[in-house]
């Protein structure tokens, strides 16, 4: 039979007495430990050893068990502060360890997605044109725009006076404007006449040169308008002179002078020094005075055509040319124009 009567409960003894437990549950003077008065004649949970005097500590308690491993019951590690972002490594690069990890964290959200996003920076707009230069050049250049503005606002007042009926401004200060505008700015309406310009007019001249022998021999004609039109054609940025310098002045002259080539007061005398001019500059230009000679006179002659009109006009021209010659007018060595004509 048993040391332990599983059917009655109590410990027995050696000579198979029974020994009542006491308060505590005590044990006998031979070092065995008695009973505790469970129905199972276990120890329990508060059982004292009589001989080695060791307590057995209860365990805590607690709930139902949970079914999970210890494994998985890990709580994860504590995250001290936002992850580093770093190079994110793939499940073949991680090996083992990298599973262990995920297994024993859980839930335990991934690196990578705790990384805070940055912020984008926001490009700072920097000043341009005047806004950029120093105060000192901001002054500088408004005072140069104010004085452009004041010279344009200035000229088209004077090309509008010009062009505009004759009111109380132009009578009192008709000679200012006239100054202004001729002969570079000089206006007409011949775009908008009911009959515009139908005519090629071709400007010549020719010298009588004073040889360095003492001889006088006379060029030939040098047609001015087909240089100008050769120095034109294929120009995308042709010179105002090259223009209209020479029409501007034929214009001039015919405008001041009669049919009998005399001049109607002091614009006609203007207009001959103005074409003796450019005739001298033309001509030594062409070298057609050659080495040691000297122009003495010079001559000018028009060649007025008519512009054929389209066919569907039904319009009739003349096609045989005008020649208009002037006399020849006597000009200085140095270019100068002299008084009268030869």
């Amino acid at each position: 039979m048993d040391a332990y009567d599983t059917g009655s409960g109590a410990r027995q003894g050696p000579g198979g007495r029974e020994h009542p437990a006491g308060p505590g549950g005590g044990g006998t003077g031979d070092g065995t430990g008695g009973a505790s008065g469970s129905p199972e004649g276990a120890a329990g949970p508060g059982a004292v050893r009589g001989g080695s005097g060791e307590t057995a500590e209860p365990p805590p308690a607690s709930g139902p068990a949970d079914p999970r491993s210890p494994s998985e019951t890990a709580e994860p590690p504590p995250v001290t502060g936002p992850a580093e972002p770093g190079p994110v490594r793939d499940a073949a690069e991680s090996g083992p360890s990298a599973g262990t990890a995920e297994s024993a964290s859980g839930t335990a959200p991934a690196t990578a997605a705790t990384a805070e996003p940055v912020e984008p920076v926001m490009p700072v707009d920097l000043p341009t044109g005047v806004a950029a230069l120093s105060p000192r050049y901001q002054v500088g250049a408004l005072v140069a725009l104010a004085v452009v503005a004041a010279a344009v606002c200035a000229h088209l007042g004077l090309v509008f006076l010009h062009v505009a009926p004759s009111n109380t401004l132009t009578k009192q200060h008709g000679a200012a404007v006239d100054e202004w505008v001729f002969p570079e700015f000089e206006q007409n309406w011949k775009l908008f006449a009911p009959n515009p310009l139908q005519q090629n007019i071709s400007v010549q001249v020719r010298a009588e040169v004073s040889t360095a022998d003492g001889e006088i021999r006379t060029t030939g004609w040098y047609d001015l308008s087909a240089e100008d039109g050769r120095a034109i054609d294929g120009n995308p940025v042709p010179s105002h002179t090259q223009q209209n310098e020479l029409r501007r002045a034929w214009d001039f002259f015919v405008a001041t002078h009669d049919s009998d080539d005399r001049a109607v007061g002091l614009r006609g005398t203007l207009s001959e020094s103005y074409l003796r001019r450019i005739a001298v500059l033309r001509l030594e230009r062409n070298d057609a005075a050659g080495p040691g000679g000297v122009v003495e006179r010079v001559q000018y002659r028009s060649r007025t055509t008519n512009v054929e009109p389209p066919s569907w006009s039904g319009e009739k021209v003349s096609d045989r040319p005008t020649v208009r010659e002037l006399p020849w007018w006597t000009v200085s060595g140095s270019g100068d124009p002299r008084e009268g004509a030869a």
